[in-house]
């Protein structure tokens, strides 16, 4: 009889024991769950806080044209490694923040012609054949998968800050055939601090 006893009360508890245990694991992963979301959500709050407090100054134009493609530019940074202050300059010097006829009429802000390989519409300018793009953003997606030849591999090399190394190695791969091609996107970059959005990549 005592043994039967013995043997329920062992059984009993270590059924509150599993229980105690299937409870507080249960909780703890309830809690964990919410924090591991938050962090995201606070690792996204603070890079558009720290994008938020970069303030560009010039004269309107060039403003505007900063602010409106700054975001597409680091996210093609983040997916590329081409600096961001890189891609605004040379968005900023090839189409005359955006007033251009290409970067108006077909999205192309960077002077990109067609090319063999170009299957999608074109734009005739001067005799030339441009490639036309449905949104300036396809247009600056295109500008990377261009700079991610193996003509340029040499550029990747750099450090994502390092804008001068990168005007000068633009200009060395033969992207431009104008000698002052670097000493103008350096000037654009810090007359503007486009190096700022570097740092957020």
């Amino acid at each position: 009889m005592f043994t039967q006893k013995a043997s329920k009360m062992k059984t009993t508890a270590l059924r509150l024991a599993g229980l105690t245990f299937l409870l507080i694991f249960g909780t703890s992963c309830q809690i964990l769950k919410p924090t591991l979301v938050s962090e995201s959500e606070n690792d996204v709050d603070n890079s558009d806080k720290l994008l938020s407090s970069i303030k560009i100054e010039g004269h309107s134009n060039a403003v505007e044209y900063i602010n409106k493609f700054k975001k597409i530019s680091i996210a093609e940074m983040k997916r590329t490694g081409v600096p961001a202050s890189i891609k605004l300059a040379q968005g900023i010097l090839e189409s005359g923040y955006g007033s251009s006829e290409l970067a108006k009429k077909a999205n192309n802000h960077f002077g990109m012609k067609c090319g063999s390989k170009w299957s999608g519409k074109t734009y005739t300018l001067k005799s030339n054949c441009y490639r036309a793009y449905k949104s300036a953003e396809e247009g600056y997606r295109e500008h990377s998968e261009f700079l991610k030849r193996k003509h340029y591999e040499a550029l990747f090399k750099l450090k994502k800050t390092d804008y001068k190394g990168w005007a000068k190695g633009l200009q060395k791969a033969g992207y431009a055939t104008d000698k002052s091609y670097p000493a103008k996107l350096i000037e654009l970059i810090e007359r503007y601090k486009l190096y700022q959005f570097d740092k957020l990549g």
